[in-house]
């Protein structure tokens, strides 16, 4: 098996990268997001949900309170807060699985720490407000640094990258770098090369296929296809009906190195994790 081993540290909780693909369960509490925007808007639907997604086999848990589809407008920090901190106290008192909050936003990051997130996923890797590294080393919390294009206003409009590949390591280098800087350990730190995000499907295709040029930067990968547009480009379906394609994607990054997914069909795609894990050990991982 290739991929290399780590330990994540999130705060309290420690959990073993590179053998068991670690499977992460979005529950977006927005009401525009791309695939389940509005279905979880009401409190106990979002938190049934979040139960559902445990029980499913989800390892970690990604709670989101303002859409980062194509063309979203911003939300403020009060309204993403309202959004997510009623669901977050009460799923923090049912399940130990580490709780991720996918925000920019320093303020929303420490409102949400103090409540018993632990990780902080950050669609901009510390690009859009310079406060947030503070927050996440004063609460040695761990960090998912994902590449973006521009804006999820602007992403769209951007001209495409000359060379995709070499843009997201320089992007992520400047990222991990500033995270070193602000005192956080290799150990809390998760890169992302932002599926989607204002790249072309052929960008998309060329960073799952090569997905291993991540591997200089000897830090857990995640890889978030689930449902995406590039999908739906490519089989034509709208984002309902592409759950195979979504498959593919995964046991494809998965094979390419990828220790984290994220994904919105966890119990469907644990199992493709599961059999994909178990070719890469040549045998059944527990």
């Amino acid at each position: 098996m290739f991929r290399r081993a780590y330990v994540l540290q999130a705060r309290d909780k420690r959990l073993e990268l590179g053998r068991r693909t670690r499977v992460m369960g979005v529950v977006n509490i927005t009401p525009d997001s791309f695939y389940d925007g509005g279905r979880f808007l009401e409190r106990s639907k979002a938190v049934e949900c979040c139960l559902q997604l445990v029980e499913g086999g989800a390892h970690i848990l990604d709670l989101g309170g303002e859409s980062s589809r194509p063309g979203s407008h911003p939300v403020s920090a009060d309204e993403e807060l309202e959004r997510i901190l009623p669901v977050l106290q009460e799923v923090r008192k049912q399940v130990s699985v580490p709780i991720s909050i996918d925000t920019y936003k320093s303020v929303v990051a420490r409102e949400t720490l103090k409540e018993g997130a632990d990780i902080v996923n950050d669609i901009s890797a510390f690009g859009l407000d310079p406060e947030l590294p503070q927050v996440v080393a004063q609460w040695d919390a761990a960090v998912v640094l994902m590449h973006m294009r521009g804006t999820p206003q602007t992403m769209q409009e951007i001209s495409p990258s000359q060379d995709i590949l070499e843009e997201v390591q320089n992007d992520l280098k400047a990222a991990v770098s500033k995270a070193f800087g602000n005192g956080i350990s290799k150990e809390r730190m998760i890169i992302d090369p932002g599926i989607g995000f204002g790249k072309t499907v052929e960008d998309n295709c060329k960073i799952l296929n090569r997905l291993s040029f991540l591997e200089t930067f000897d830090l857990p990968i995640m890889v978030g296809t689930s449902r995406k547009s590039f999908l739906g480009k490519i089989l034509g379906l709208p984002a309902q009906e592409r759950i195979w394609g979504s498959a593919a994607s995964v046991a494809i990054a998965i094979m390419r190195g990828a220790h984290i997914v994220r994904l919105h069909d966890v119990a469907e795609m644990d199992q493709v994790a599961q059999i994909s894990d178990a070719v890469l050990a040549e045998g059944p991982v527990q």
